[in-house]
């Protein structure tokens, strides 16, 4: 049996971001999800997961999720034995960027929260056509499921994450950067940069997903996964090739 399987959801979403991944992979290998919401610093997430997890693991994070898979991979490489990084963002906020959380917050405390949800997921960050409203109602109901004290945390934490550059360089184990080819949020251009940063880290852009493939491609998404899990676990490093 393979290493156990860590999914990380992004911002506002739970397990059910990851519904067809898991039926699918869960045939052949331990398959969790983790919560992302407690603490308000990526830190804090990262170490109580942490203290929950497997001692070894493999761990696929989407969104905010694949913020916390690499500061856990910051924080404890040797437990991590291969990364999945899907539709998130190595870099730290800016002083601008940062700001632009607080009106959402605002929301959030008047009761507003289907505004803040497409604030903080435009819908056109996903793939056109028919398909995109019944997924926005999807996380409308995950946003609920969360509360709005969970939603504010999790973009205070977000607000202050470092910068993860320095860490992607240092990734020794299987990696796989995905991205829906029409995702506004993190734009493929990010990805292939971060792709870059990772020794023969395997690129994959998903072609009519936006910011939830594992959702607007479900099939793609899982066999990318699949062929990530089947990789050895040593990869040389430059120096050696």
């Amino acid at each position: 049996m393979r290493e156990p399987l860590v999914f990380l959801p992004g911002m506002m979403c739970d397990a059910r971001v990851f519904a067809p991944q898991v039926v699918a992979l869960s045939r052949e290998t331990m398959v969790s999800v983790a919560p992302i919401s407690f603490g308000e610093r990526i830190e804090e997430i990262a170490s109580g997961l942490l203290d929950m997890l497997p001692r070894r693991f493999a761990v696929a994070g989407l969104s905010m999720g694949g913020i916390v898979a690499m500061e856990l991979m910051r924080r404890a490489p040797e437990r991590v034995t291969r990364i999945a990084l899907m539709d998130t963002n190595s870099l730290a906020e800016t002083p601008q960027s940062a700001a632009e959380y607080e009106p959402l917050i605002i929301k959030l405390r008047a009761g507003r929260l289907g505004e803040a949800v497409e604030g903080l997921l435009p819908p056109e960050s996903l793939a056109p056509g028919a398909g995109r409203t019944a997924l926005m109602a999807d996380v409308q109901a995950m946003a609920a499921c969360a509360g709005q004290e969970v939603i504010i945390r999790q973009m205070r934490a977000l607000q202050r994450r470092r910068d993860y550059q320095s860490t992607l360089r240092r990734c020794k184990v299987p990696a796989l950067v995905l991205c829906g080819e029409h995702d506004q949020l993190t734009p493929v251009k990010r990805h292939g940069f971060m792709a870059d940063l990772i020794p023969y880290a395997d690129f994959q852009v998903i072609e009519g997903a936006g910011h939830l493939p594992t959702l607007e491609a479900p099939e793609a998404v899982t066999r990318a996964l699949q062929a990530w899990l089947a990789q050895p676990f040593v990869l040389q490093t430059r120096a050696d090739a």
